[in-house]
């Protein structure tokens, strides 16, 4: 990753919780850091919540990192799902199910896209403290999420203490 690029700010959620959680989203943050035409990486705690798919799955260790690029919205998504197989991610079918890490753009600059492989903002973000809380780690509350309001807003809506700092 370059020291500085103009480009799109984004936000990625990142979550695992197979394998050991904590060394994914580690080795996540670095391969995030490691993308081209990609600069100034922020990263959020850690956070565990309880699973939201099937019972019986460990809980979830999760954060969002912050970066701007050049890439365009669907090439970083490639990027993304590549970053996920090198990690181990395989794609049962079996929906919010475990796995070994979990990587979704969740906002592209100020923009709305939906399109066949992409939705931005990512569908769920407003309802998940799993994601609002990490993201209000790295970004102002005054944070516009397109057609949802502020992240101050959405923050109000949610119960905080369904997700828990980790200590690492």
């Amino acid at each position: 990753m370059v020291s500085s690029v103009t480009g799109n700010r984004v936000f990625i959620g990142l979550g695992s919780n197979l394998g050991e959680p904590l060394q994914q989203l580690t080795s996540a943050t670095k391969a995030l850091a490691e993308l081209p035409e990609s600069a100034d990486l922020k990263v959020s705690s850690f956070y565990r919540s309880a699973p939201l798919g099937p019972q019986g799955q460990p809980d979830y260790i999760n954060a969002v990192a912050q970066l701007t690029t050049r890439l365009d919205a669907e090439v970083l998504l490639t990027q993304l799902q590549t970053i996920e197989q090198l990690h181990g991610r395989k794609r049962d079918g079996v929906r919010w199910g475990a796995r070994t890490l979990d990587l979704d753009l969740l906002l592209y600059a100020n923009g709305v896209i939906n399109s066949e492989r992409l939705t931005v903002p990512h569908p769920g973000l407003a309802e998940r403290a799993f994601v609002l809380v990490p993201l209000s780690d790295i970004a102002e509350l005054g944070l516009t999420i397109p057609g949802l309001g502020t992240l101050r807003q959405l923050l109000a809506n949610i119960d905080e203490k369904t997700v828990v700092r980790v200590a690492i």
